[in-house]
């Protein structure tokens, strides 16, 4: 036992950290969502599931969560297809494949913020000005096109790293097996879809997950570029708790609607859960 101690007094700092800074507010956060804290006075009331009966009855939340989906839906297509292209042809591209890699890793480390900017003023306020001699709208301001117009953005930071995470695990597939299928008789395709994709599967698996949780969390484009607008044509779970938390001050749906954002990334860290022990057992 007393070898143990120094072990755990290592292990303290870190426990420390996850029970003040991620558990405490947590447990406020779900305590809060039962009442109708403003988040400023210390008087909180309990009311029970009223929170959670007045989001499902709202159109505004209604709206968001849909908004939500069809943002996942687009990130589970574009992004994935076009990092899983560029990665099948990283793999041909033996000289020059790490100046790709920075070319298309350097969207990602750029902060969102400047993303934001460069867009607005290079390229959907030029074209909101061309637009505007034809009659036309920029695509942000347009309830049908804003969405798309935000997550166009956000795809351009976000596919060149799925194109690297998918090459690092293409480039994991043993040679034997590629060799084997090529002298089979495969084509480009079949060696892709029946070797390649097989062996990097649980990376594929793993970023589809990460999608799923980070589409439900998405807010720094939406609130850079529209704010939820316009007339909430943008709004997701994460603009709608904010603005509901620190525009009108309804402290305790907020959280309610923090809550249901984090069960929904439960659920799907549990799928993956699931699937990982199925390839475990296989």
């Amino acid at each position: 036992m007393k070898k143990k101690i120094p072990y755990y007094l290592m292990l303290m700092p870190a426990v420390a950290l996850s029970l003040f800074i991620v558990l405490v507010p947590a447990v406020n956060t779900v305590i809060s969502s039962f009442t109708d804290w403003n988040g400023i006075s210390e008087e909180r009331t309990f009311i029970g599931f009223q929170n959670y009966n007045d989001l499902l009855n709202d159109s505004v939340f209604i709206k968001a969560f849909f908004n939500n989906l069809k943002w996942l839906g687009m990130f589970l297509t574009v992004p994935v297809l076009m990092g899983l292209i560029a990665a099948g042809f990283l793999l041909y591209k033996r000289r020059s494949r790490n100046f790709y890699q920075v070319i298309f890793l350097c969207p990602y480390v750029i902060a969102p913020v400047a993303n934001s900017l460069l867009w607005l003023t290079m390229i959907y306020n030029p074209v909101s000005g061309i637009m505007g001699v034809l009659g036309l709208q920029s695509p942000l301001v347009q309830r049908e096109t804003a969405l798309a117009g935000v997550a166009a953005v956000d795809i351009w930071h976000y596919w060149g790293f799925l194109a690297i995470i998918f090459f690092s695990a293409l480039r994991q597939t043993p040679m034997d097996q590629v060799e084997a299928a090529l002298v089979e008789g495969c084509n480009g395709f079949q060696l892709f879809r029946y070797i390649y994709f097989h062996s990097m599967l649980p990376t594929f698996r793993l970023m589809m997950i990460m999608i799923v949780i980070n589409s439900f969390r998405t807010f720094d484009y939406i609130y850079l570029l529209t704010r939820g607008g316009p007339a909430r044509a943008t709004e997701t779970l994460a603009t709608l708790s904010y603005n509901l938390a620190f525009g009108m001050f309804q402290y305790g749906k907020a959280s309610a609607v923090a809550l249901i954002m984090s069960f929904i990334g439960l659920a799907a860290s549990c799928i993956y859960v699931h699937f990982s022990r199925l390839e475990e057992i296989e």
